[in-house]
């Protein structure tokens, strides 16, 4: 099994680039599929730590699966209502670009 440490820098890196992609990008999709792989690499931390941890301590057997499973649930969530949102501001708008989209000026 390969140490926890590779698995914490895969997730750090996949985190950065995803926060990237939030800061720099102008598209909404891309930002929402930015937050999306910040999310997986969240995930991939919370497996590699309960598989790495388990039954160490307070860290019971299946804690990290199950907090990873409900965060998967959010995200689906989260991308369908995100998703109806941008398509909602296409057909106001006819851009997806966040810097042209300005609702909430008067």
């Amino acid at each position: 099994m390969a140490p926890l440490v590779y698995f914490q820098i895969l997730s750090a890196a996949l985190f950065v680039i995803g926060l990237y992609g939030v800061l720099a990008r102008r598209s909404a999709v891309l930002v929402v599929m930015s937050i999306e792989l910040m999310l997986n690499a969240v995930n991939i931390n919370l497996i590699a730590a309960a598989s790495h941890l388990e039954g160490q301590g307070r860290f019971l057997n299946f804690d990290g699966h199950i907090i990873a499973i409900f965060v998967i649930t959010i995200a689906a969530a989260e991308i369908g209502l995100a998703l109806a949102i941008i398509l909602r501001m296409y057909r106001n708008r006819a851009t997806v670009d966040v810097d042209e989209i300005n609702l909430m000026k008067w």
